[in-house]
């Protein structure tokens, strides 16, 4: 369980964001941004994602990749990318920064495509690039002379040795370089089950970004193909890294994701654990939790997890009347339509204006096969599915409503 007490002194102590408790992350890009010039085309849309309520954007990699989707990098010191010149980065942090819209900056620091052939004829050294690491910086299960991974391989590619001291420097001086010079604020973490979650807690602590989430992705727990009900040993392995990170990291919920997107499909049961708490890490730990439906990897032309597209709003209207810390991906609030964007806006709206935050306290009335309702912070009151159901006493009104959803406020 979490420790959801601590105080902040000021923006540029880590993890104040998360005492607030007021993030709005959007995830700023899809699988296919790079082919679409993509820090101009973001940089026009700053400030509708501003007044749209977003606390944060989640840029893909900002550095030179091997890949043009950013995740195979290679020269991190360059911000010349398939997304844009360093010029146009730049312009687009600032613009950002005008709107009070924090850049997220996606670190990849699990693997990295070397430039020479060193020991056993592989791609193991980076000669000739900033960070001109020797076959010592790759594990050596990966085709190193480094030390064993303290994680899962990344297959196909030299992974980096996190337990090398002056591996940990580079990164170190280079995330306080992303942060201090290039002007990202917030940090995501690719592929966290890649090294030890002790290493994340050491970088957060030497680049101080002002909110920082992991992507700590394993599968639920099924049988067969059917998702099991209780999925507390996935969540607790979140959790696990989570604490692991000294409690300095938020996690993306994919607990939450995957309950919720069997749950939308008339098993709305599923929304409530045993306990009668959420059952995702937003249940245990809110303040940690980032909440989504789908992001580059699940959705977007990669699809390898989607969520039910004819469901998407039941599961916008989740999220953000919820405890945790929602996302909304791209694609959803930018290429699915008007319609979309602007129900997307009206429960960030409602969200803000009536004070829910990442710890909100949650009431959970009704969780059946067609009918799923809560009250939250007795301030919102919402309803998702088939079955009709609205709030007792004259003092909610309805707030907004769509097909199979509805909320009222007080």
């Amino acid at each position: 369980m979490g420790n959801e007490s601590g105080q902040s002194n000021g923006q540029t102590e880590p993890g104040v964001a998360m005492r607030n408790g007021k993030e709005i992350l959007l995830q700023a890009f899809n699988w296919e941004s790079h082919k679409h010039d993509w820090w101009r085309n973001l940089e026009q849309k700053i400030p509708d994602i501003a007044k749209s309520g977003f606390t944060s954007a989640w840029l893909p990699p900002p550095t030179h990749s091997f890949a043009q989707e950013g995740y195979l990098p290679q020269n991190l010191y360059s911000l010349n990318s398939s997304y844009g010149s360093e010029n146009l980065l730049k312009a687009l942090l600032n613009k950002m920064k005008t709107h009070k819209v924090r850049a997220m900056a996606d670190i990849v620091i699990n693997h990295r495509v070397g430039t020479t052939q060193g020991h056993g004829g592989m791609y193991n050294r980076y000669d000739g690039i900033p960070l001109s690491w020797d076959e010592r910086a790759v594990t050596c299960c990966t085709g190193g002379k480094g030390n064993k991974s303290t994680g899962d391989n990344f297959h196909g590619v030299p992974n980096i040795d996190h337990t090398q001291d002056f591996v940990r420097k580079d990164i170190n001086d280079w995330l306080r370089w992303l942060r201090n010079s290039v002007g990202f604020q917030d940090f995501r973490f690719d592929f966290a089950r890649g090294y030890s979650p002790k290493y994340v807690k050491e970088y957060i602590e030497g680049a101080k970004p002002i909110f920082s989430v992991g992507e700590y992705w394993d599968s639920c727990n099924y049988k067969g193909t059917y998702l099991e009900y209780n999925q507390d040993s996935h969540r607790q392995r979140i959790i696990n890294w989570i604490d692991s990170t000294g409690q300095q990291s938020a996690a993306f919920d994919f607990t939450t994701k995957g309950i919720l997107q069997q749950a939308v499909k008339g098993e709305l049961w599923r929304l409530r654990d045993p306990k009668g708490k959420p059952p995702g890490v937003m249940g245990w730990w809110p303040s940690r939790a980032v909440t989504f439906l789908d992001n580059h990897d699940t959705g977007s032309t990669q699809a390898h997890w989607p969520f039910p597209s004819n469901h998407i709003m039941e599961g916008y209207v989740y999220i953000l009347t919820h405890p945790g810390i929602p996302s909304v991906f791209y694609d959803h609030f930018y290429d699915w339509g008007s319609s979309y964007h602007d129900q997307i806006v009206k429960l960030i709206d409602i969200r803000r204006n009536h004070g829910i935050t990442s710890r909100s306290p949650i009431t959970i009335l009704e969780a059946q096969p067609n009918l799923y309702a809560a009250n939250i912070g007795d301030k919102v009151a919402m309803k998702i599915g088939e079955g009709s159901w609205s709030p007792s006493g004259k003092e909610w009104t309805l707030a907004t409503s769509g097909n199979r959803y509805a909320v009222w406020r007080k």
